[in-house]
């Protein structure tokens, strides 16, 4: 799977078509290396448009039918913030 961090709000963001989505769920699982590298190189060129940044590359693998991330800074990220939802920035904000 491909990920990045949105530059607005550094919102997590995973690799759906040409665009992003919020959810691991809904993103694109690239099943080849030659998929996967040719997501990445999009993705890098639309740097300039200041969107996103830091997209890398991430490994995945399917349990009971779900997609799921191989690495704990992965399933981490994929959960969402660290931190309490009515403490930090996104206190007070719904679905921003």
């Amino acid at each position: 799977m491909l990920t990045a961090n949105r530059l607005r709000d550094g919102d997590v963001l995973y690799r759906k078509g040409s665009g992003w989505v919020l959810f691991l769920a809904e993103a694109d699982v690239y099943r080849d290396q030659a998929s996967a590298d040719a997501a990445l190189a999009a993705a890098t060129a639309e740097l300039a448009d200041n969107k996103f940044v830091a997209p890398y590359l991430f490994e995945v693998r399917e349990v009971g039918g779900k997609i799921v991330p191989v690495k704990e800074r992965e399933i981490i990220r994929a959960a969402g913030p660290t931190v309490h939802p009515h403490t930090g920035k996104q206190a007070g904000q719904i679905n921003a």
